[in-house]
């Protein structure tokens, strides 16, 4: 059975993980838009999650960024899509919780192997952008 990670974060790990995460989403973020390019909620988010590390946007906001780009995963009819909208969309909700990024990385992966069959391309992608000392705490799995 899977332990639930209850580390705590400090505020620099918390925004760097935000970052993080917000480049894990827009690097997927073209499967989605190249079929709704007017949807621009995934975006936002991505945005959103960016300028609450700044300190320029208020966590509640980044907070609703993450539901309207999560409404847009919900819209998207083609998966790939709608895997790149949940990532930016959890990308937005590592504002209010850290243990976010975790999830837009795997949505990230998740819609690069939908697309392309790129999920290990992604992962390694995602990993050499992730500080080091934040690795072991997002990546349990390299413990070994």
């Amino acid at each position: 059975m899977a332990t639930k990670n209850t580390r705590q974060f400090t505020e620099q790990e918390h925004r760097l993980l935000a970052v993080w995460a917000a480049d894990c989403a827009e690097h997927v973020l073209p499967y989605f838009e190249a079929i709704y390019p007017k949807d621009d909620r995934p975006r936002k988010a991505i945005l959103a999650a960016r300028l609450w590390e700044r300190g320029d946007l208020a966590m509640l906001q980044a907070r609703k960024a993450a539901f309207a780009a999560h409404a847009a995963a919900r819209a998207a009819t083609q998966p790939a899509a709608r895997a790149a909208a949940r990532a930016a969309g959890h990308a937005a909700a590592a504002a209010h919780v850290a243990g976010h990024a975790r999830y837009a990385a795997a949505y990230a992966v998740k819609a690069a192997e939908i697309n392309d069959d790129a999920a290990e391309a992604e992962s390694d992608w995602q990993g050499n952008r992730l500080p080091e000392r934040l690795r072991l705490v997002v990546f349990p799995a390299s413990r070994d």
